[in-house]
């Protein structure tokens, strides 16, 4: 063999093994991004798991391009009866959108932010419109993003461990996956209230306000998902079932009245303004150590973020969640760029 040849196939085996640690590369790459979230056939069901665990399950694009189709996929079949939706680690449900990445993103890419937040929105208005029973097991922190992957779903299961909060208006966004639909439809203005403040609720207050629609014992969450799994060919009414006879039994904090209750009718009062100026100059008169104390909070929120935030929430409150989310989409690239 001359040394020629030897060279060239020395050249050829490089060349090969190049292109197969390549190859592994991309294979490890598509792994590891593919189980960021877990999608599974479990029993009657399609069961997501956000996994996440160390970044608090937030949302990233990649886990949203691997949840819609197979949410659509499992819409249609009909071996399978209801979608659950959970968060792995214990800490968190989902902690929001993963703002970070998107905004560094962003700055060299103007593209990656339009295509987060379209596929978002897109993935909450399919969560909204589902055929399936839907049901979300927000135990732990559950934020921004990840009210949009629960709240929509026709059933949202809270734990004593559940913290839900809208914090947006902090951060200079406005409240969105939708919030401009489910926040001025909590009772009375309370959504106003949650938006404009970033208020969090903890445990039980989570359902009284209405972002859940059950309680459970986070104890008892594992085998409330083994008992879902369990039905066979369930309609939505055995669902419910389930969740009623659980939410029945929890014991924790049972007797607790709701933590806004006392102040309802001061925040129907102050927040039915139509204007910030207004909102403001109703907590000033009124004086109280609570009126004061949200005045205090409004105060180190971006002023834009809040009338930005108003006014979404009262042109929402007369549209359907696919026209708010065409409308927070606008918003989101105007906050954006």
């Amino acid at each position: 063999m001359g040394l020629q040849q030897m060279w060239r196939l020395v050249w050829r085996f490089n060349s090969f093994k190049r292109t197969d640690i390549i190859l592994q590369h991309l294979r490890m790459s598509k792994h590891t991004e593919a189980a960021e979230v877990l999608l599974e056939r479990k029993g009657c069901a399609g069961v997501i798991t956000l996994n996440r665990p160390k970044f608090l399950n937030a949302l990233n694009v990649s886990m949203i391009r691997h949840i819609y189709p197979q949410l659509k996929n499992w819409e249609q079949d009909p071996e399978t009866f209801l979608i659950i939706i959970k968060g792995a680690g214990g800490k968190a449900f989902c902690a929001g959108g993963d703002i970070r990445a998107i905004s560094e993103a962003g700055k060299a890419n103007q593209k990656i932010a339009q295509d987060f937040f379209r596929e978002e929105y897109m993935l909450n208005n399919a969560i909204g419109s589902c055929q399936k029973p839907y049901v979300a097991l927000i135990h732990g922190i559950t934020m921004g993003g990840g009210v949009g992957l629960s709240v929509h779903g026709q059933f949202r299961v809270a734990t004593e461990k559940s913290l839900f909060a809208m914090p947006e208006t902090a951060i200079g966004l406005f409240p969105d996956v939708g919030g401009g639909y489910f926040l001025p439809r909590l009772r009375g203005k309370l959504g106003y209230f949650l938006a404009l403040t970033g208020f969090r609720l903890k445990g039980r207050d989570v359902y009284a306000a209405g972002i859940a629609t059950h309680f459970v014992d986070s104890e008892k969450l594992g085998m409330l998902e083994e008992d879902l799994l369990a039905l066979k060919s369930p309609s939505k009414e055995n669902i419910a079932d389930v969740l009623d006879a659980y939410h029945a039994k929890s014991k924790i904090d049972q007797d607790k009245s709701f933590i806004l209750e006392e102040h309802m009718d001061k925040i129907n009062s102050w927040f039915s303004a139509n204007t910030l100026e207004k909102i403001i100059e109703n907590l000033q008169q009124d004086g109280s150590s609570f009126a004061l104390e949200q005045l205090k909070v409004i105060s180190k929120m971006s002023p834009t973020s809040l009338k930005i935030t108003l006014r979404q929430l009262i042109e929402g409150s007369s549209k359907t969640l696919q026209e708010v989310l065409t409308m927070e989409y606008r918003l989101s690239q105007a906050c954006m760029f």
